[in-house]
């Protein structure tokens, strides 16, 4: 079961997004989820200033995709995005790819974030403050 609630938005792909195989490139689609991973926060007032106001910053550890169909320019995108877990320093952050208004899913993918202090890069414990924002959207 997901901690956190969807957070979902639409854009359209845009010619400087396909790459020569006349499709979206690979790499586009982790500059998404990153998007996708920053709006959300923001969207919950968990921005880079309240992160530091907590005591840390969120450092990617791993990514993901899958991807599964390819996307053109000028297609009507969605994307959805949600916190999968959070535990002691660790959030799994999942993403959804879909091709509107059918709802093909295109990429499928995940990152895990460490919660770490933006001085020593260590990981701390991720504050209940900004874990709980995410469980409320």
């Amino acid at each position: 079961m997901a901690f956190s609630p969807i957070y979902r938005y639409e854009f359209t792909v845009r010619s400087e997004e396909i790459d020569h195989n006349g499709h979206v490139g690979n790499l586009r689609y982790l500059e998404w989820m990153l998007d996708a991973a920053r709006r959300h926060s923001e969207a919950v007032g968990c921005d880079f200033d309240s992160c530091r106001e907590h005591g840390g910053t969120w450092v990617a550890k791993s990514h993901r995709i899958e991807y599964r169909r390819p996307a053109f320019e000028r297609e009507r995108l969605r994307m959805e995005t949600w916190l999968e877990s959070v535990e002691r320093v660790i959030a799994r952050r999942c993403y959804r790819i879909l091709r509107e208004p059918e709802g093909t899913v295109l990429a499928e993918g995940e990152t895990k974030w460490v919660w770490s202090d933006p001085e020593s890069g260590r990981p701390r414990r991720i504050p209940p403050e900004v874990s709980g924002r995410f469980a409320g959207v």
